[in-house]
């Protein structure tokens, strides 16, 4: 099977909605943050393992809390995830923190900066 076949998109889309449910109602974990999401699901072709990217709103301290919450709650996480989804094989799941929307962030914070800086000189010259 290829990597890119519509069969593995739809059941990677499929995975992060439920993912997201399960997420959103069914945690009870206090370490995991109110203020996380699912990025992305990256199943593979043989749906034996599931990488699972998260987002945590929050510092690093919360980051870390939330994803040893997810890890300790990967059990009741995948059982969900069988109960909900018809598939002949429930995957593994791990959970990798996604920095995208940090990086994005970031980078806007320092491209204002430097805007600033361009306009506050071009009026000192003016």
């Amino acid at each position: 099977m290829r990597k890119r076949s519509i069969k593995n998109t739809r059941v990677n889309t499929e995975v992060q909605r439920e993912l997201s449910n399960i997420l959103r109602g069914g945690i009870k974990d206090p370490r995991v943050a109110p203020w996380t999401s699912v990025v992305a699901a990256e199943v593979a072709p043989d749906l034996k393992t599931c990488k699972v990217y998260v987002s945590v709103l929050g510092d690093q301290k919360a980051q870390e809390d939330t994803l040893a919450g997810l890890e300790s709650a990967v059990g009741y996480i995948r059982r969900e995830l069988a109960r909900t989804l018809n598939m002949r094989n429930t995957p593994e799941i791990r959970f990798v923190l996604d920095q995208s929307i940090e990086y994005g962030v970031n980078m806007s914070r320092k491209i204002d900066e430097v805007t600033k800086t361009l306009k506050a000189e071009g009026e000192e010259n003016a």
